[in-house]
């Protein structure tokens, strides 16, 4: 039990769980910035409609140099999921997922792909045995509606994909790691996600979401931020203070501050796809995400009172309004 939530790469349920999902979300940009595929290969646990899938998201320039989002869910049997955690892996049909390389084989009505990319040092986040994961002490509490994982908030890529009949290299390319599991996602939420800033070496995760807890309610956010290898970590569990304000449905404007710095996150959604979400396990219910968000941050370091400022044009972003 406790091997699987210090490593939350590894697959954390099991195939007779009842009402559950589990995803990992493997994100690749290519060097030249002009293609963004994600990956989700996942299963779903629900009675009567047990099943395994990969959800992709890719975003590209068209000739008239304009975004162009595609997306889909690629159903596979259950017995087509296959997994194992020394050394780690998930196999759903031909294609395989691990924390040192991808192998990829989809084709649906919208996109072929076939390729391998090698998956090059990670940058974890900071844990000790209070904070295992992401969720802090979170981590350890049983029956939460959606535990959630950050693997790799940034690492290089080397290889290619053939998409729809035309090769992309992914070489010296990004790639970004995370994944959820449990029964639903939470009903309201919004998640930042990007490490293609002004500076290579800042990367920057945000969620923020309706918690059920037992008998309560609340609203919960983590915020991981690395700046030249120093990590700022705004947190419900770290008495960080969160203030949103300016939310829409593309656009929305955070502020969080603990003893340590404060930060301010503005996010805008340029394009999205659709993508399939659990609710009790079920995957039905539909959410926007664009891969070519933009966003800009504003961090003021209280110690060494130095401010830092940047901005990306190529961030993950999920508004989900209730």
């Amino acid at each position: 039990m406790f091997d699987k939530i210090r490593n939350p790469i590894l697959f954390q349920g099991t195939l007779t769980k009842k009402n559950y999902f589990e995803g990992w979300y493997y994100k690749q940009v290519s060097i030249d910035e002009k293609v963004s595929i994600s990956f989700i290969p996942g299963v779903s646990l629900v009675k009567g409609d047990e099943h395994s899938f990969i959800q992709y998201i890719y975003v590209t320039l068209s000739e008239q140099n304009e975004l162009v989002t595609k997306t889909g869910y690629i159903r596979y049997r259950l017995d087509e999921f296959n997994y194992q955690h020394k050394p780690f892996s998930v196999q759903i049909g031909d294609n395989t997922f691990t924390e040192s390389f991808v192998s990829i084989q989809l084709k649906d009505e919208q996109v072929t792909i076939q390729g391998k990319l090698t998956l090059n040092d990670f940058q974890d986040i900071k844990r000790t045995v209070f904070s295992p994961s992401i969720m802090g002490g979170f981590a350890y509490i049983p029956k939460m509606e959606c535990y959630h994982g950050v693997i790799s908030m940034n690492h290089t890529l080397k290889g290619f994909l053939n998409i729809n009949n035309q090769k992309i290299d992914f070489t010296m390319g990004k790639g970004y790691i995370e994944k959820d599991w449990g029964t639903s996602f939470p009903k309201e939420y919004t998640w930042i996600q990007s490490n293609h800033f002004k500076n290579p070496s800042t990367s920057l995760f945000f969620s923020v979401a309706h918690i059920p807890f037992h008998v309560i309610t609340f609203k919960g956010f983590i915020c991981a931020l690395v700046v030249k290898d120093k990590e700022y970590r705004f947190a419900t569990y770290n008495n960080s203070k969160i203030s949103i304000k300016d939310q829409k449905s593309d656009t929305i404007t955070i502020f969080l501050e603990n003893k340590e710095a404060e930060l301010t996150i503005k996010g805008t959604i340029t394009t999205a796809g659709e993508l399939i979400a659990p609710k009790e396990g079920i995957m039905t219910k539909v959410i926007k995400e664009g891969l070519s968000g933009e966003v800009e941050i504003f961090l003021k370091d209280k110690k060494s009172q130095t401010v830092y400022q940047d901005f990306s044009k190529l961030a993950g972003i999920e508004i989900v309004e209730p």
